[in-house]
């Protein structure tokens, strides 16, 4: 067990599957995936099937990153593989619990997805109101499929009018090469002025945009 353990972190600190401990030949070592990559595929919602692809070769070294670790990249995929059951005993509670530390620990992929399931009740109840302080913190970070949920919230009624400026403010320095998302972020923008007193819209396109 020790020789085992020694091993699995000798690997872990190369950035290899830890599958070739303890004598398994399973072929070439497949890297892990660098955290910077691993967030990328999050963002196009190809982590899960990036798992997959790799046969599921690389799950005691996810588990060992989210567990150990504590990476929130590594705890947010953990968490989403255990919520659907990829290449893991499918576990709901416990998967939300790890994309919950990526959220508290400020991911804000993480954020955005938890707002998205407490606003759509994916996974878990339907609650608009809870997803509102999930989707606000991921939408002041920057993440744009948060800052549009967020707006769409807000213009349902769910939420306070006090986030109306800043949800203002993030849609007009928001950045897209995707057409579709500025053709919605035009009519969100549209329909926050509606709501907003013409000097309150002034001050949020004249704030600063590093927020």
């Amino acid at each position: 067990m020790k020789l085992r353990t020694v091993a699995t972190t000798l690997l872990l600190s190369l950035g290899l599957s830890s599958a070739t401990a303890g004598g398994l030949d399973v072929g070439a070592p497949v890297p892990i995936y660098s955290e910077t990559e691993l967030l990328v595929w999050i963002e196009k919602n190809q982590h899960l099937e990036r798992v997959r692809a790799d046969g599921c070769q690389l799950v005691e070294d996810i588990v060992a990153r989210a567990t150990r670790i504590s990476l929130p990249t590594y705890e947010f995929l953990y968490g989403d593989m255990l919520a659907w059951g990829v290449c893991v005993e499918q576990d709901v509670e416990l998967g939300l619990y790890y994309m919950e530390n990526a959220a508290h620990q400020g991911l804000p992929v993480a954020l955005e997805q938890l707002g998205r399931y407490y606003s759509r009740g994916t996974l878990v109840q339907q609650d608009k109101e809870r997803a509102i302080p999930y989707l606000r913190e991921a939408a002041a970070m920057g993440n744009l499929k948060a800052r549009i949920h967020l707006a769409e919230l807000l213009l349902r009624d769910y939420g306070s009018p006090l986030d109306y400026e800043d949800a203002y403010r993030w849609l007009y320095n928001s950045v897209t090469a995707d057409t579709r998302q500025h053709k919605r972020i035009s009519v969100l923008r549209n329909g926050l002025e509606q709501r907003m007193p013409d000097n309150v819209i002034a001050r949020a396109k004249r704030r600063d945009t590093f927020w």
